[in-house]
């Protein structure tokens, strides 16, 4: 019998669809790490990122680090101490204890001293309440230097590594808190608090309607903000790795928190309810990693308000996130709540 090469072809192919499951699943099950495959609610633990170094404009030399909470819903709360220290040295370093989902990228800044060299390391270690523990390794190799450029590219802003001179420009938005940095509430009264926000417009964020009208000429007189979310709705979402929307936001969330009798995550509520700083790329989740996520229209004077409540006594510290999709800028308010 002879064989044409469509015909090897198809056998190849079929070949191919019986051995590569079989091959797929075995080399599955041999992994040691099997929660990589799946998506988790709960139940597991964070991974720990070193981001990398910088020298700041004060001239200090700082390492950065992140995690990646494999949990898509459950915070992980982990107090300073045998679960969550930095060694050499100091183990309490300004690390957080309360662990956001998923990946969160240059969460916080350690400054090490002037004779901290190409041969030292600081190593973060957390042990989740699973049991699992991990180590980041802080050193000053030089592929892990950073700038701006590294930062926007890194939390996905510049889109396959792309950017321009005006880009190349971009500096972090301004954050102030107004008023007291250290409050005091009672559990269940609700704290307000204003930050006033000022950027410098770059990144310019994409306005989808804006777009649409550009291209949909004479039929742009049928268009609503309804429709067009409905027809991007129906658009199949895209799957880089990294995919970030921009434009400034303001974001708060709990940094630190007590020891409680429920998940910290249920006890501090926030209102209105917050951009998300991890990436949450889920379509429509209110993360600028979502693929329909908008930035929130910001007051002309800059200043935001937020109304926390807490239903636990003990002390907080409150983290506040400005980022305009490139950069960012944080800033802390430590609060007392009495029963």
């Amino acid at each position: 019998m002879n064989f044409e090469r469509k015909d090897i072809t198809k056998v190849k192919v079929a070949l191919l669809t019986i051995i590569l499951p079989i091959f797929f699943n075995t080399a599955v099950a041999q992994l040691p790490y099997e929660y990589a495959t799946q998506s988790y609610q709960s139940g597991q633990h964070t991974e720990l990122a070193y981001e990398g170094w910088r020298v700041n404009q004060e001239g200090n030399t700082i390492l950065t680090f992140g995690y990646f909470n494999h949990n898509w819903k459950e915070e992980l709360d982990i107090s300073i101490g045998e679960n969550n220290f930095f060694s050499p040295g100091e183990v309490d370093r300004g690390q957080p204890t309360h662990f956001l989902p998923r990946r969160n990228r240059f969460t916080f800044d350690v400054v090490v001293p002037s004779d901290f060299d190409e041969n030292d390391e600081l190593v973060w270690e957390v042990t989740s309440p699973n049991g699992l523990s991990r180590q980041a390794y802080g050193t000053l190799r030089e592929d892990y230097k950073l700038d701006n450029v590294v930062i926007m590219s890194e939390t996905g802003a510049l889109g396959a590594g792309t950017s321009d001179v005006r880009t190349r420009a971009n500096i972090p938005p301004v954050l102030e808190v107004i008023g007291d940095r250290i409050r005091a509430i009672e559990v269940g009264k609700p704290l307000v608090v204003q930050a006033r926000v000022t950027d410098d417009g770059v990144p310019e964020p994409i306005d989808p309607m804006k777009e649409a009208l550009e291209d949909a000429g004479a039929a742009a007189i049928f268009l609503t903000p309804a429709i067009l979310r409905r027809e991007i709705m129906m658009i199949v979402p895209p799957r880089p790795t990294v995919n970030k929307n921009n434009g400034l936001f303001l974001s708060w969330n709990v940094y630190r928190a007590p020891e409680t009798e429920k998940p910290v995550q249920e006890i501090v509520n926030f209102e209105p309810q917050q951009v998300k700083p991890w990436e949450d790329t889920r379509p429509s989740a209110n993360s600028p990693w979502s693929f329909l996520w908008m930035p929130p229209k910001l007051p002309e004077d800059g200043v935001i308000t937020t109304t926390v409540i807490f239903d636990e006594p003990g002390t907080y510290l409150l983290w506040a996130r400005a980022d305009d999709g490139g950069l960012y800028s944080d800033t802390y308010v430590t609060v007392n709540v009495s029963p």
